[in-house]
């Protein structure tokens, strides 16, 4: 008996209930477009571009083969894979390569100018892929994050696009970042 008891009490009646499915169903609009969006983002435009063309360096490559060297600050299990060291001194020459792409790691490091700069050393032409405004996902990713991009589109084209310093600076330096760049 007391345990029915307990699980009456704590069990929410008919009209918390109809307000908790209402809530609900405002909020699900919001978190299919958050993951429609972010999927658009980074699967299918970021594949759309790699499958385009081979690319001389990959760098933040991730899990992904861009068909020359592919470099990243973690060990990956992908062809010609060279681990890096330091990000804004990159072990190679000046434009050793002919096209670069860096996708989505710019949101990431410390100082995107520096890392953009040295980018620039490195290859003749740097295609940036970065989190756009519309990916709202990106904006709450305060455990990678910290930049947000002021744009509309992916692909920038020996560009930098501008940006904004995210707010999550102080969890970041009290817990980590999640993926360090």
């Amino acid at each position: 008996m007391i345990k029915k008891e307990i699980i009456k009490k704590h069990l929410p009646g008919f009209s918390e209930l109809i307000i908790l499915i209402i809530i609900g169903l405002m909020y699900w609009p919001l978190l299919v477009y958050l993951v429609i969006a972010n999927i658009l983002d980074y699967i299918i435009l970021k594949n759309y571009y790699f499958k385009r063309q081979k690319w001389g360096l990959n760098i933040c490559c991730g899990n992904t083969d861009g068909g020359g060297v592919n470099a990243d600050i973690i060990k990956r299990s992908v062809p010609n894979f060279i681990l890096i060291e330091n990000i804004y001194k990159l072990p190679f020459k000046d434009k050793e390569f002919k096209d670069a792409i860096c996708s989505h790691a710019m949101e990431h490091v410390d100082d995107p100018d520096r890392f953009y700069k040295e980018l620039k050393r490195t290859s003749d032409n740097v295609v940036l892929l970065v989190p756009p405004i519309w990916d709202l996902a990106s904006l709450g990713a305060f455990r990678e994050h910290k930049w947000q991009f002021l744009t509309l589109r992916t692909k920038y084209f020996n560009n930098l696009p501008r940006r904004f310093k995210l707010p999550w600076w102080w969890y970041q330096k009290k817990f980590g970042q999640t993926i360090k760049g």
